[in-house]
């Protein structure tokens, strides 16, 4: 992510975002993007996470840490997604549309973070700033956005938190040495 999205980029994923949840909670299907109509910004490969937010609880969060779709299309997607497949949450209601607020989050490409040992781990991790990625070829991966730092400013609490997600022992951190991959995030909401 080399250049931020402009404000007007930002409002035109917001009203894609929006139109995209609310045709997938009606039960519509998603109508064809034409791409060439958007920003370059917005046709080239992104990843996104969309959250959804109802009184300022969280309502559903999915998205992608791989670009694999332009930005826009990737962007609809996960709003459907976060709105109906979220397992921690039931599909949103039509009546519960009016009180969502969406966020979406763009994401920079994972690069890997070397560390030595778990003092150097935490050292090197940057609370409010990074979003961080556990990898284990037994367990998967598991990630926290950088947004996630507002509400577990340690990071160790982070990482144990993350090992919680992840389904294993929350300070398995502490004596297995994860694969550690960061990314930035650019967020922005209605």
């Amino acid at each position: 992510m080399q250049v931020k999205l402009t404000l007007e980029e930002q409002n035109i994923l917001l009203r894609l975002a929006r139109e995209a949840m609310e045709r997938g909670v009606r039960g519509e299907e998603l109508l064809p993007l034409d791409l060439t109509s958007l920003p370059l910004p917005l046709r080239e490969e992104g990843s996104s996470f969309v959250t959804l937010t109802s009184g300022g609880l969280l309502r559903g969060c999915i998205g992608a840490l791989d670009a694999y779709l332009p930005l826009a299309e990737d962007v609809r997607i996960h709003a459907v997604a976060a709105a109906l497949k979220d397992p921690r949450f039931p599909p949103l209601r039509k009546d519960e549309l009016s009180g969502i607020q969406i966020e979406i989050s763009r994401l920079t490409y994972p690069v890997l973070l070397e560390y030595k040992d778990v003092d150097d781990l935490l050292s090197k991790l940057r609370p409010y700033v990074d979003g961080v990625i556990l990898r284990d070829d037994s367990q998967g991966r598991v990630t926290f956005l950088p947004q996630v730092w507002e509400k577990i400013p340690d990071p160790a609490e982070f990482l144990n938190n993350l090992c919680y997600k992840m389904g294993v022992e929350p300070d398995m951190w502490r004596y297995k040495h994860f694969e550690v991959l960061i990314y930035l995030a650019e967020g922005f909401r209605e």
